[in-house]
């Protein structure tokens, strides 16, 4: 297969880490790329460098996601790849300690919208039997730690949603993948300690990693990978 299969995208969620690296090179193979996250602050200068564009939009926020897709849409034309990577980043609590509230915005961000974000994606797609939506996921996906309870049930639940829709969505030509980031992930504030050099995850590999997902030929789709450094344990 040569080319990149697909020609638009909206990565909701993006951020300075994995959402940046991927749209700088999704934008690098042709693709015009959406960007989507509710501090449109932070995303203005990354869209105005690689010529994406941004939009506030509130992921779990049913009214909001469906404005985000239909502005997309306008601007872009509708998007046939379509990436998930909104999340919340719920403090360390025991399940004595934690609030119920609290609790119930975590798995909003964390889950809900993924399930909304996932249905205006197929709403699109399904009419085109063409697409693909990933789903980022996290440790915390397969894996429940103590004092983790918010963010291990709304990764548990992102990897249900990514499975059934897996299920559904795949006979109507429209590849569903769930990666599992299974590590740190590299910053201009972490870095990795001298004495262990790739112990962290690199977001430019990472975004590689995907962009390799979504090439994938329909005879042999992924429909979940971990991501791991070489000596990362697991």
């Amino acid at each position: 297969m040569s080319g990149f299969p697909y020609r638009t995208a909206l990565i909701v969620g993006a951020g300075p880490g994995i959402g940046a690296s991927l749209a700088r090179q999704l934008v690098a193979q042709g693709v015009r790329v959406a960007l989507g996250a509710r501090d449109i602050a932070r995303l203005r200068p990354l869209a105005a460098d690689i010529g994406a564009l941004a939009f506030e939009a509130d992921a779990a926020d049913p009214a909001s996601v469906a404005e985000l897709f239909a502005c997309a849409e306008w601007a872009n034309g509708p998007a046939d790849v379509v990436v998930y990577n909104a999340a919340s980043r719920p403090a360390r609590a025991s399940i004595l300690a934690l609030d119920p509230r609290q609790v119930g915005a975590d798995l909003a961000a964390s889950a809900y919208g993924g399930f909304l974000v996932v249905q205006q994606a197929a709403l699109r797609m399904a009419p085109a039997r063409h697409g693909c939506i990933v789903l980022s996921g996290a440790t915390a996906s397969v894996k429940g730690f103590a004092d983790s309870a918010p963010l291990a049930m709304g990764k548990f639940a992102l990897r249900g949603l990514a499975q059934s829709a897996a299920r559904e969505l795949g006979p109507q030509g429209i590849h569903v993948a769930h990666i599992v980031i299974d590590a740190l992930v590299r910053s201009a504030t972490r870095a990795d300690p001298p004495a262990r050099p790739d112990s962290t995850l690199d977001p430019e590999a990472i975004a590689r990693s995907y962009l390799a997902v979504m090439r994938q030929e329909r005879c042999a789709w992924s429909h979940e990978i971990d991501l791991r450094p070489w000596v990362g344990p697991f």
